[in-house]
């Protein structure tokens, strides 16, 4: 169950706080609806309860604040907004790296796909998803993990009937399974049909916390739907009856011939009707809105129970006298309301169908709450079944080191960025240097990597820099990971996995690079212009560090800033800026030298190189002492303590 004590949003200047001293419960097996009019706080009380802004009070679900859950995806599923995805990637792409992330086998994006009704569009792009599918794709993300509570902003906001009663049946059947839902919306209605439990605020403050029933007999006023041909007249006839009868009744004129009465019954305006000879059409008894400070009538009306209902029928003839019409109208509408959709346990893939369980019946979830099944609803017509909430899976609890690099590597590979931008650093790569070959007067270690003196870095380090800035970029970008947390999970080990997958890319970039420069060197000029350098060693080493610690650069850059145009910007400053400094710094007569640093290193340590390890210390001593290579080694340790510095400061937070 879900547990808020005293959520209250920090006040802005003279402002009154979004969010004042709301608490409320939300128990295991129930639905729980957070309403209220926009505006009056309902998502910042979720982000309070989620821990995405800073503010007061807390948020138990069950017994323990989402900070001290050792594995919060497993524990709480969140949907706020739309689903946080890169617009290229695949559906099932997307659902598989959460799945690297969260510690599920692959194997699971397919359930829950199948479960949404997505497995037919499993490999359409994010970004051609309808609002429909959008919120589908939202609620797959959210069972991923296979969380006990679900935790919802507007889930059907922009949903068409048929997709927001879909929407209800999977949640109605999560909570039948023993789990805990909670999800905000601003229509009382939807609230009355979906709910259990209505919790009510306006204007940041707890107004009502009440069942359903009570919810919709004290706060929602009930009203008449008429339909008729002669819509005007009965309007003019019911407001003069009114009058002379000193009753308050409010009549509203809606879209064709259509009216809402407020405060009469069936009876009365089908008498009234009758009196008059006015052909009715339509006549029944709905819940309206929350009164006038909630708006104007909706155009939509809900599912009703009728009282009338004929074409060509004239109000006020001979019928069946029903117990319905002696109750309170409000009373009878949520009646059937609730009703109808209490019995929901099963889904389709465009509407909720029959369930097999009959009234009585009772149903024990995966998170071990019974539920007992009431009347079913009529099944929708031409809908085909699917299959039920996705099976329980055991997630392991321990954090796994490579959780984080699968993640890392779906990520990266699972859009077409990487590639074309590999692919354009080689094909730039290869015209640099044949021009530069053509043109003469560059020695041949900046013609294998086509670096230019007049540009401060080749294409092969610019490219490496541009892919570890997206790096991070993207999940600033994109927040797949934050979409229960509210930004990017600053953890080592996210770090870690992004800095290993970075300088394997770059190390592959700057081995392709050379190839492809010295091939094409062949081919244009023969043989002359490939042959190897007598220091390749040195020269490979300084070539590698260079186009990894670009990489690097651009990743703990993206990281500190959260923008990719900023982790570019600082990989590009390195040459431009921290170059200068660092020649700055060291130009002048040297009074003593560093001579004999690796066999000073041995005897301090008291360790035996292996395998001649003085040359390649020696070589890696030499790569730092150059400009280029002190001003990066310099760059990447003030972005890694900034890193730190900034992981460590969201702790204490």
């Amino acid at each position: 169950m879900i547990q808020a004590f005293g959520l209250t949003s920090n006040s802005r200047k003279d402002q009154a706080p979004a969010v004042d001293d709301v608490s409320f419960e939300a128990r295991a097996g129930r639905v729980t609806v957070l309403l209220g009019a926009q505006g009056a706080g309902k998502t910042t009380a979720l982000r309070l309860m989620l821990e995405l802004q800073q503010g007061r009070g807390i948020t138990y679900f069950r017994g323990r604040p989402l900070h001290r859950i050792a594995h919060p995806s497993r524990e709480v599923g969140a949907l706020m907004g739309d689903v946080p995805g890169h617009p290229a990637r695949t559906v099932r792409g997307h659902l598989r790296m959460l799945c690297a992330a969260a510690g599920v086998s692959v194997g699971r994006a397919d359930e829950v796909l199948e479960v949404v009704g997505l497995v037919s569009l499993r490999d359409e792009r994010l970004g051609s998803l309808s609002r429909g599918m959008d919120r589908r794709l939202g609620l797959a993300c959210a069972l991923l993990a296979d969380p006990h509570t679900l935790v919802l902003d507007a889930p059907a906001d922009g949903l068409s009937t048929r997709e927001s009663h879909w929407l209800h049946g999977m949640l109605r059947a999560h909570a039948a399974q023993g789990g805990t839902v909670l999800f905000t919306t601003a229509e009382p209605k939807e609230a009355a049909r979906a709910a259990d439990r209505v919790v009510t605020i306006e204007r940041g403050r707890l107004v009502a916390d009440q069942e359903v029933t009570e919810f919709a007999r004290t706060r929602l006023r009930p009203r008449v739907a008429v339909r008729s041909p002669h819509a005007v007249r009965l309007a003019a006839q019911l407001a003069k009856e009114a009058r002379t009868a000193h009753r308050s009744v409010e009549i509203v004129r809606e879209d064709g011939n259509r009216l809402s009465v407020y405060g009469s019954t069936c009876a009365d305006v089908g008498e009234a009707a009758f009196r008059h000879g006015i052909l009715v059409h339509q006549l029944a008894d709905e819940i309206g809105d929350m009164g006038p400070g909630a708006g104007s009538p909706p155009t939509g009306g809900p599912w009703t129970g009728e009282c009338t209902e004929a074409s060509g029928l004239r109000a006020g003839e001979p019928r069946r006298p029903e117990a319905a019409d002696t109750a309170e109208p409000a009373e009878v509408a949520v009646a059937q309301i609730v009703g109808a959709e209490t019995a929901v346990t099963q889904v389709g893939a465009v509407g909720v169908t029959e369930p097999e369980a009959r009234a009585g019946q009772e149903v024990r979830g995966r998170h071990g709450a019974p539920r007992t099944g009431s009347s079913p609803r009529p099944s929708l017509k031409n809908v085909a079944p699917l299959s039920p909430l996705p099976p329980p899976i055991s997630v392991r609890s321990a954090p796994s080191p490579l959780r984080p690099l699968r993640y890392e590597l779906r990520r990266a590979a699972g859009i077409g960025t990487g590639f074309l931008t590999g692919a354009a650093v080689l094909i730039v790569s290869a015209l640099t240097a044949v021009l530069l070959a053509r043109v003469g007067r560059t020695p041949q270690p900046r013609l294998l990597a086509a670096w230019p003196e007049e540009l401060p870095l080749p294409p092969a380090a610019l490219g490496a820099g541009l892919l570890g800035a997206l790096a991070f970029g993207d999940e600033f970008r994109h927040p797949a990971l934050a979409a229960d947390r509210g930004t990017v999970p600053r953890r080592l080990g996210l770090l870690a996995a992004k800095l290993v997958v970075a300088g394997a890319t770059a190390l592959m970039l700057a081995f392709l690079t050379v190839g492809c420069d010295a091939e094409a060197l062949y081919l244009v000029y023969g043989r002359e212009l490939t042959e190897v350098p007598a220091d390749w060693l040195a020269l490979s080493a300084s070539w590698l560090g260079l186009v990894v610690g670009c990489a690097w650069a651009g990743v703990l850059a993206a990281g500190v800033f959260r923008s990719t145009t900023a982790g570019l910007a600082a990989v590009v400053a390195v040459p431009v800026l921290v170059v200068p400094l660092v020649q700055k710094a060291l130009e002048g007569a040297s009074v003593r030298a560093a001579a004999g640093v690796p066999a000073r290193l041995r005897e301090s340590l008291l360790v035996q190189w292996p395998f001649g390890g003085e040359r390649y210390l020696a070589g890696a001593v030499r790569v730092v002492v150059q400009p280029v290579g002190g001003a990066l080694a310099l760059s990447l340790t003030a972005l890694l303590c900034a890193y730190l510095l900034t992981t460590l400061r969201s702790r204490v937070r």
